[in-house]
């Protein structure tokens, strides 16, 4: 399945996309749609974070109000559907980031591709070995915002930068957890923008206040359930800016695997519902690129095979 959370005039809702289309997953549950959450009373108000927090029963019930809806529309009936607000055209809706606020930082890799160690160090004239271990840092909930919405350029910085990425949401809580068993505690994956202020990440020695400004995390468009975006480790991905290919990769080329870098991350740490992890960029970011950083003004377009595309405009803070 496709998940995506948005809103319209009405609701705030979790939508799964059925064609060209939005079904309301909460209307479709409240009108009881495939059988599902039929022993529930009353209206559905799930989020995204709540639906994944009942674990697999929350996702097969969702499975079954997605094939009772395609049923209908084989068969003609989608007007019954849109006439009770369960379907939904995409101009009817603003698509938000899947988990819009996260419950804790969004984990994020840095150098997990090595042509993107190598320019780096390229860019600083210096060779940089491979990391031997994952290297993590973090962004704020604060940091997320919508696939469609604006990336804003902060007065703080004077080198703004993108990087498209790979990211995983779990969907089992989990702690030491070994590598065979990794995938068992992911729900899905969507797309992710770690953007950037390379000014501020060179000054301050780390990477969290340069990683973490508002709107520093596009995420989406949706978030796509595991059986259903294929071997993660083998997705194609790109990132655009005007439309000029800036990065263009595969997962496969990560250094540490996505079953690595779960199983070492959990290690001492708990990885908890929604929680989400970015798995690191390959090469040709802005400050290597020749054609050079973010402006205000650009488009940047980001896509991963399976997934989707976010579409981004970079503008002014007011």
């Amino acid at each position: 399945m496709k998940l995506l959370t948005f809103r319209t005039l009405k609701v705030k809702s979790i939508g799964a996309l059925v064609g060209e289309e939005v079904l309301d997953l909460n209307a479709a549950f409240s009108e009881n749609l495939g059988g599902s959450f039929s022993d529930h009373e009353g209206p559905m108000s799930f989020s995204m974070l709540s639906l994944l927090e009942i674990g697999q029963r929350g996702l097969e019930e969702a499975r079954k109000t997605v094939k009772a809806a395609k049923a209908l529309l084989r068969e003609g009936d989608a007007e019954t559907l849109r006439r009770k607000d369960v379907l939904l055209s995409f101009d009817e809706v603003k698509i938000d980031a899947p988990i819009p606020t996260p419950r804790k930082n969004v984990v994020c890799l840095g150098l997990n591709y090595a042509d993107h160690v190598a320019e780096g160090g390229r860019a600083r004239q210096q060779e940089r070995p491979l990391p031997k271990h994952p290297i993590y840092f973090t962004k704020p909930p604060t940091a997320v915002t919508g696939p469609y919405d604006d990336i804003v350029y902060p007065r703080a910085t004077e080198r703004l930068d993108y990087e498209v990425e790979l990211a995983l949401v779990i969907g089992k809580t989990g702690k030491y957890i070994p590598e065979e068993k990794a995938y068992e505690h992911v729900a899905g994956y969507t797309v992710f923008n770690d953007v950037s202020a390379r000014d501020l990440q060179s000054q301050h020695g780390q990477w969290f206040k340069g990683k973490s400004c508002d709107t520093f995390a596009p995420m989406g468009p949706c978030l796509v359930t595991s059986d259903e975006v294929g071997d993660p480790m083998d997705l194609d991905l790109w990132l655009k800016v005007n439309g000029e290919t800036r990065q263009s990769s595969n997962t496969r080329n990560m250094i540490f695997s996505i079953q690595k870098i779960v199983s070492n991350f959990s290690e001492g740490i708990t990885l908890e519902v929604g929680d989400v992890i970015a798995t690191g960029t390959p090469s040709g970011v802005g400050y290597a690129h020749p054609s050079g950083l973010l402006k205000v003004g650009d488009i940047v377009e980001t896509w991963i095979e399976n997934i989707g595309t976010m579409r981004n405009e970079v503008v002014a803070e007011e």
